[in-house]
């Protein structure tokens, strides 16, 4: 179907619950900008008559309209934009988002929406290695812990890192240089550098992290809440930080250790630290001492980024060397103690989440 509007000369919609003489803003209301379906109707065409109209009604910036390309791009942000749209069908609506997204998979219905929505996302994490769609709030899929069961649970805007303008980067790096070894950075860069991409194996989610071990977990007395818990969290290396999920967690203390390990984990995605591709050629011997001056520069830079506030993900220990994500009503911004100390605490590993 969107291989159809792509290609159609002229593509018009009825709009049956809208009057010709209604005024601009009225078609914000009609049940085509509600229908799962709909959205390849006007995504897919290369000129669309009413962008602004569109914009007002759908909430898709008229930028995003006239720019749009199917892929797997931006994928976390398509799903926002179908958040709350709704099919007949449950599983219609992972399917009517295959070709928005570029991914050609079999239409099985008959299988549960989470499942439908579970073999989208792991083939959107397995071909692009895109972790951001592991960003939501909700109720975690029996696909995957780490996948939503809903497409709405994307309705809430992505986190985003701050940002650092060029002369806050410079300066922090110049404090670094006095504090950290470049051969601890270098070290820790090189570490990052070849970690292997994120894959899925039988659902199994293979997921590249940064770890956070928690220490204490205490629950907030003074909350009344009836479908949810808030917990005060402490983790080696960040600061003490407050989570609220519908799962009772165990309270443990360093003086009341429990078996089970909790974690609090930042997934690695290489594209939002800076560190580059691949380079195609071999160098010349300039071009490798002017890459070595490079790399101590983006050692340090790299340090510098990993000292943000993070999104982290809420992991418990399952049988043997497996976790599970643990879903939270709230995203869970985690920050580091202490910038100068990230490349001491930095424990970096693969976990496997079921």
């Amino acid at each position: 179907m969107f291989v159809w509007y792509r290609h159609s000369t002229l593509t018009m919609v009825y709009l049956s619950d809208v009057s010709p003489a209604v005024k601009s803003g009225a078609l914000a209301n009609s049940v085509w900008t509600k229908r799962g379906w709909t959205v390849q109707e006007f995504l897919a065409p290369n000129i669309i008559l009413i962008m602004n109209e569109l914009e007002r009604s759908t909430g898709i910036k008229a930028l995003a309209l006239g720019t749009f390309n199917p892929g797997m791009k931006g994928a976390r942000e398509k799903f926002r934009w179908v958040s709350r749209r709704v099919t007949s069908l449950p599983e219609d609506i992972a399917y009517s988002l295959f070709g928005i997204v570029g991914v050609q998979l079999p239409v099985l219905y008959g299988e549960t929406k989470e499942c439908a929505i579970g073999r989208l996302l792991q083939e959107i994490v397995a071909q692009s290695g895109d972790i951001t769609v592991l960003d939501w709030v909700g109720k975690p899929s029996k696909f995957n812990s780490c996948l939503p069961a809903e497409i709405a649970s994307y309705t809430t805007p992505p986190y985003t890192r701050p940002s650092l303008s060029a002369n806050e980067v410079q300066n922090s790096v110049s404090r670094l240089q006095k504090i950290v070894a470049v051969e601890s950075a270098l070290k820790l860069y090189t570490l990052f550098d070849s970690l292997s991409a994120p894959r899925f194996a039988n659902s199994r989610l293979h997921l590249p992290c940064i770890t956070f071990a928690i220490t204490e977990v205490k629950k907030k007395r003074d909350e009344d809440q009836a479908t949810s818990f808030t917990y005060r969290v402490k983790a080696d290396g960040l600061q003490d930080l407050s989570i609220v999920t519908g799962d009772e967690l165990v309270q443990f203390s360093p003086a009341r250790p429990t078996p089970q390990a909790f974690l609090l984990v930042c997934p690695w995605n290489r594209h939002d630290f800076g560190l580059p591709d691949f380079a195609n050629g071999a160098q010349s011997v300039k071009e490798q001492e002017q890459d070595d001056l490079d790399s101590r520069s983006r050692a340090l830079r790299l340090i510098v980024r990993l000292g943000q506030p993070f999104n982290a993900l809420l992991l418990a220990q399952q049988r043997g060397s497996e976790y599970k994500r643990i879903a939270s009503d709230r995203s869970i911004t985690a920050k580091i103690k202490s910038t100068t100390a990230v490349h001491d605490m930095m424990d970096v590993k693969m976990i496997e989440i079921l």
